[in-house]
């Protein structure tokens, strides 16, 4: 596993209940996932000699995340298996080569053009205005976006990225998020999780409701064309791609090569989670089910709840009162120190009515003090 964050720990476990040993390349010393991991090799996902190690014990390599460089990748495919691939991770870590990717292919997405110079801006085309301009890369949970009303913010705002690549994209009135978490075999074989129905909060996931509040024939066209882009990407792993909901029509926003924050109901309210199907996918084994047996709603926890008592000093939230709620399921992801935006963990209630578990998931937030600020 090429990366030590929350989405390799679970990674990780689920590697261990089906009998796998696991190598984690994080250059963090505290990585969540390296802690728990059978080996930690703390170095940089470019170090050679730390890739070597990996290539001469593992058996098969994947990651947890998209910015891992392709190259690292490219270099383990020459002496084992690497699902996804370089190809697709690289595609996907790029905001102006998954634009480029999805317009080719024909998938739905918003009016947008590539901007690598204040000449592209000068000659964007003038209904991307109001747009909101994003760097290509390392852009991520609302990181690297500013709003731009027309041409002269548009410029300003370039220069205040460092006129890094971006991409210009129209602002469309979204009626809402969803999402879908699928898994894809080396055969081609694809099991589809629920869509999500998702709500952020400065830009960052704040809940996912499962299934989401929508049509069955968008629940549908959502897993068709997220199954569409993994098919074209010969993609082989767990992928997410989020989708706009704009006048009841569905626009890809962005594709994540790997387990998503918002398939994290899946621990807890599906036959197989998306972790496992990764690890599944991953060694060749068959693509477990992914139906949901239970209605679902999962709650991120962010650094800031750790600050509450004290804006200067971070103190253990009492899980008592969450834990005291029916049905509700805590996981916290062994970080070594909270900060304010970080993800520190999420809470997933679930049972048999919808309606009621997003009455009790929703009354569990505030419950612990998280507006909606």
């Amino acid at each position: 596993m090429l990366g030590g964050g929350q989405l390799g720990r679970f990674f990780v476990i689920a590697a261990h209940e089906l009998g796998y040993r696991v190598v984690v390349l994080d250059p963090d010393p505290q990585s969540p996932a390296g802690r728990i991991a059978d080996r930690h090799l703390v170095a940089a996902y470019d170090d050679e000699d730390a890739l070597n190690q990996m290539a001469e014990s593992c058996a098969a390599v994947t990651t947890e995340f998209e910015n891992v460089p392709a190259g690292s990748l490219a270099y383990l495919s020459k002496f084992l298996p690497v699902r996804p691939s370089a190809e697709a991770v690289a595609i996907s870590q790029n905001r102006s080569a998954e634009k480029g990717f999805l317009r080719q292919h024909g998938f739905p997405h918003a009016p947008y053009a590539d901007i690598r110079s204040e000449d592209d801006i000068a000659q964007a085309n003038a209904g991307l205005f109001p747009g909101i301009l994003k760097v290509a890369r390392f852009g991520y949970d609302g990181k690297g976006q500013v709003r731009v009303a027309g041409r002269d913010e548009a410029l300003l705002a370039f220069r205040q990225l460092k006129n890094e690549p971006c991409v210009l994209e129209q602002l469309l009135p979204l009626d809402y998020e969803v999402s879908v978490v699928l898994s894809r075999d080396a055969t081609g074989g694809v099991k589809c999780f629920p869509v999500a129905e998702n709500s952020h909060r400065h830009g960052i996931l704040d809940v996912s409701i499962v299934p989401a509040r929508t049509g069955g024939c968008m629940a549908g066209d959502a897993q068709e064309i997220a199954e569409g882009i993994a098919q074209e990407m010969g993609y082989v792993g767990t992928l997410a791609v989020e989708f706009f909901v704009v006048r009841g029509g569905l626009l890809v926003n962005e594709m994540a090569p790997r387990p998503h924050n918002s398939g994290h109901y899946t621990i807890d309210a599906c036959v197989s989670n998306q972790f496992e199907q990764q690890v599944r996918a991953l060694t060749g084994l068959p693509l477990g089910e992914a139906r949901a047996h239970s209605a679902a709603v999962m709650v991120n926890l962010l650094g800031d709840f750790w600050y509450r008592r004290d804006p200067h000093h971070a103190h253990e939230p009492d899980w008592a009162q969450l834990l005291a709620v029916p049905n509700l399921k805590l996981h916290l992801y062994g970080k070594h120190h909270a900060r304010p935006g970080r993800k520190m963990g999420h809470f997933t209630v679930v049972g048999g009515d919808a309606q009621e578990v997003q009455k009790s998931a929703l009354a569990a937030r505030r419950l612990i003090g998280i507006g909606d600020e």
